[in-house]
């Protein structure tokens, strides 16, 4: 089965382009290309910080973060340490993740 695509179009600085143009040369790839991968970079990276910020204010268990992140609980375990936040398990938490593991949700 073939991934739907869409196309996106965005006004960027120059300084970026020039940026893009480097990237391009260095990687010897088309400007498509890098942006896909840049922007999937971004994406995740962005995905990660969402999941912390509702896990540190309480808003989701630590399963349910990394789930949301798209990154297995040990991964999520290890950046919220390195991110400094203070991991919070209670006994609503165990029910869910485990309702969670077993639904494969």
């Amino acid at each position: 089965m073939m991934a739907m695509t869409e196309i996106v179009s965005t006004r960027i600085p120059d300084e970026l382009a020039e940026d893009l143009a480097k990237i391009e040369e260095v990687e010897k790839s088309d400007r498509a290309a890098v942006l896909r991968r840049l922007l999937s970079r971004a994406v995740e990276e962005w995905k990660k910080e969402y999941a912390l910020s509702q896990y540190r204010e309480g808003k989701i268990s630590l399963w349910r973060a990394a789930r949301t992140a798209g990154i297995t609980l040990r991964e999520m375990m290890e950046l919220a340490e390195k991110k400094g936040i203070h991991l919070q398990y209670t006994e609503r938490d165990l029910e869910e993740d485990v309702a969670a593991a077993l639904s494969g949700k």
